[in-house]
């Protein structure tokens, strides 16, 4: 029995690493935002502050705060069934948003990345 012990555990850690990682939304590149962007119904969620977003941001996008304290109220006023594609600075804040956001139950979350590289890949910015 003692025996087992180890693999029993290494097969939990192992299921759990697994787990985490399907709860990570995929990054995808400025071409691929595109391709999704194009398709009806996708919706473009900007995750950077008010004053970020008023800066200058993606034609299209609509700003949900991470950093606020109420983000975990907005989120759950979208829509789980959509299809959402989230940028901020670097693309940090839209990982964390993006697995909250796959936590809570949506099942078509992307991580866009950063602001400055989508513009830089093309993408419109206003």
């Amino acid at each position: 029995m003692k025996q087992l012990l180890p693999y029993c555990l290494a097969l939990v850690l192992a299921l759990a690493a697994t787990s985490a990682q399907a709860q990570t939304a995929p990054t995808v590149t400025p071409p691929q935002v595109q391709q999704q962007l194009a398709k009806s119904g996708v919706i473009l969620l900007d995750v950077r502050t008010p004053a970020e977003f008023a800066a200058g941001h993606l034609r299209g996008a609509r700003n949900v705060n991470f950093l606020s304290t109420d983000f975990a109220d907005q989120v759950a006023k979208l829509d789980p069934n959509a299809t959402y594609v989230l940028y901020c600075k670097s693309g940090n804040r839209a990982t964390q948003a993006g697995t909250l956001m796959l936590q809570n139950g949506f099942r078509n979350v992307v991580n866009a990345g950063g602001f400055e590289a989508l513009k830089a890949g093309g993408l419109a910015a206003e």
